[in-house]
């Protein structure tokens, strides 16, 4: 049965080096939910120390009402999937799934009919007598998924499970693990590095930095209105412009590159003051206009075209460099040293602090915020 997770207050130390201070966390049973964030942030860490692998230094640690701190890890009833698969060499295919369930000494029967379910399950039934060395990477991982999975483990850990493989293989491999765990329902905590494929797979996402939670939320929440300037440039892809915030009239104006403004109406009233800010604004939240010159003036370096979508590099005039992506056109792609002028969409575009540490916007929901002081 499926179990639910709670983290409270978790310390993990090297010697005397602090990499988790203070950390708490709700999972819900049955939930997908990822931590996201670059290498050295902590996210394995906290992995292992869900599976016991890693010691805890402070905080409490639960699956369900059960504290499984001084839990041997055998006894956690996981189910682990690593990165470089750790299949047996020396066993096919068939007996790497079935390995967990013999250990705990099921009748034969059993283990047959659940290592078949699973085999089916992964849809690697076919390679049943096949030995590892004469699968592809994705046929692999398929075995470490299906042999974690067929001892109806309480929790699913996986340790960036895809990192080996190549990019197609990726894709696919996280469409077959989403569904999969949507049929089992099975409570998965799942460590990438990789955005794109937290955000395809995941319920909630914790973005993770230097040991700290920055933000919790589903993908669409984090990509749209980020707690902070480090989500904003971790999730998707941003240009980042400096800018102020001048109030007029009791109104909030973005001011950039000098004199373009815009008036924001989705700041905080809290917000609304002169101040010095940080624009992140995406690629696809900026209008292209070629005769329209009220705007922010641009000159088009190079273009990229990706099918539906083209990607225009371009500098305005005090240097800065952005990127644009525009839905491509059948009949014309703007020319390379073309003059363009660019609005944005107010409506979605994301303003932080001097420093980016808080989002100014309205609609800012950050889960993490519960457990903070």
């Amino acid at each position: 049965m499926s179990k639910y997770i709670k983290i409270r207050n978790a310390v993990k130390k090297y010697d005397e080096q602090t990499i988790i201070s203070n950390l708490s966390l709700d999972i819900k049973e049955g939930e997908f939910f990822t931590l996201l964030g670059p290498s050295g942030c902590g996210k394995t860490t906290l992995l292992r120390m869900i599976a016991g692998f890693n010691s805890i230094e402070g905080g409490d640690f639960y699956f369900g009402e059960t504290r499984i701190n001084d839990m041997d890890p055998a006894k956690r009833n996981i189910g682990m999937v690593f990165q470089n698969y750790a299949i047996f060499p020396n066993m096919n295919v068939e007996k790497n799934v079935a390995f967990g369930l013999k250990n705990r000494k099921l009748p034969k029967e059993e283990i047959k009919s659940k290592t078949d379910q699973f085999l089916k399950l992964m849809k690697i039934d076919e390679y049943r007598d096949r030995m590892p060395e004469r699968l592809s990477g994705g046929q692999q991982q398929r075995v470490a998924l299906a042999r974690a999975l067929a001892i109806t483990p309480d929790v699913l850990l996986m340790d960036e499970p895809l990192c080996n493989l190549d990019a197609k293989l990726r894709v696919e491999m996280r469409t077959v693990i989403k569904e999969i765990q949507n049929d089992v329902g099975i409570t998965t905590v799942y460590v990438t590095h990789d955005q794109e494929e937290a955000m395809a797979v995941s319920d909630r996402i914790a973005v993770m930095n230097s040991g700290d939670i920055q933000q919790i939320g589903t993908p669409k929440v984090l990509y749209q209105r980020p707690a902070n300037l480090f989500v904003a440039t971790f999730i998707g892809h941003t240009n980042v412009l400096n800018g102020e915030l001048k109030v007029k009239d009791g109104k909030p104006y973005l001011v950039l590159s000098g004199d373009y403004e815009v008036l924001l109406e989705t700041v905080m009233s809290s917000e609304i003051k002169d101040q010095k800010v940080k624009a992140s604004i995406r690629p696809e939240e900026f209008i292209v206009d070629i005769n329209n010159k009220d705007g922010l003036e641009a000159v088009v370096d190079d273009a990229v075209f990706l099918g539906l979508n083209t990607h225009y590099f371009v500098h305005l005039l005090d240097g800065e460099k952005i990127e644009i992506i525009q839905e491509s056109q059948i009949d014309s792609m703007i020319e390379k040293g073309a003059r363009i002028y660019l609005k944005i969409k107010t409506e979605k575009i994301n303003v932080f602090d001097e420093k980016g540490d808080h989002n100014l916007m309205e609609g800012v929901i950050n889960d993490y915020d519960i457990y903070k002081d």
